[in-house]
């Protein structure tokens, strides 16, 4: 009776246990990957600008340089619709963004650009959430835009972005944002990391992302 029991206990435990795992997990229906193992850019490249990005503590970090154009570390991996949920903390000085569904082209300044929506990430009370146009020529692409403060200077950032045909939607920390139907840019493409440009400023500015997983719809 006593190992009874205690192949009983086991057993509920392990429900438990279980059931708390599910439950750290993004919902939604699907098989959810890492692009980011933790550990090494393994599966990642780096396009346009000279920023430097390096893995610490299981986080990606980038981090700006003078004199350089803006930077992305790229998946290799195309994406079409998809769910990505991310952590990020930024510097209150340093603008940066996560490319959805960008491809890289060559102009007359630079012939490693990545172009496409972008995802905001900036300190508050700005646009961090909304979409902007990288490098398209059309500026914002989320026309109706309010300041506000959903995102936490100096912590890190919950941020979820779900990619549908031309509809594209976001969250930052549980909040909607972003609701975005967009029918000229492209269905399929890369996901980017960007450390923007610093013009000359020698001190480096850092962004960190974390816990990055993804899933196609």
């Amino acid at each position: 009776m006593r190992w009874q029991g205690l192949t009983s206990a086991l057993a509920v435990l392990l429900v438990v246990s279980a059931g708390v795992a599910l439950a750290a997990e993004p919902k939604g229906e699907g098989k959810w990957q890492s692009p980011f193992d933790g550990k090494s850019l393994a599966g990642w490249e780096q396009h346009g600008g000279k920023a430097v990005y390096k893995v610490e503590d299981g986080a990606i970090v980038g981090h700006s340089v003078p004199n350089t154009q803006n930077s992305f570390l790229c998946t290799k991996e195309r994406f079409g619709d998809f769910e990505l949920v991310f952590e990020v903390k930024v510097d209150n000085a340093l603008n940066s963004g996560v490319q959805i569904r960008s491809n890289i082209k060559e102009t007359e300044k630079e012939k490693d650009r990545v172009w496409g929506p972008q995802v905001e990430i900036a300190a508050s009370p700005d646009g961090a959430g909304y979409i902007y146009g990288e490098a398209t020529g059309r500026g914002w692409l989320s026309q109706e835009r309010t300041k506000q403060d959903a995102f936490k200077n100096g912590e890190w950032n919950c941020y979820r972005v779900l990619a549908k045909g031309a509809n594209i939607k976001t969250w930052l920390n549980d909040q909607p944002i972003a609701d975005l139907t967009d029918e000229e840019s492209a269905r399929e493409g890369l996901i980017g990391l960007q450390v923007h440009g610093v013009g000359k400023r020698e001190e480096p500015l850092f962004v960190r992302w974390r816990n990055l997983k993804i899933r196609k719809l």
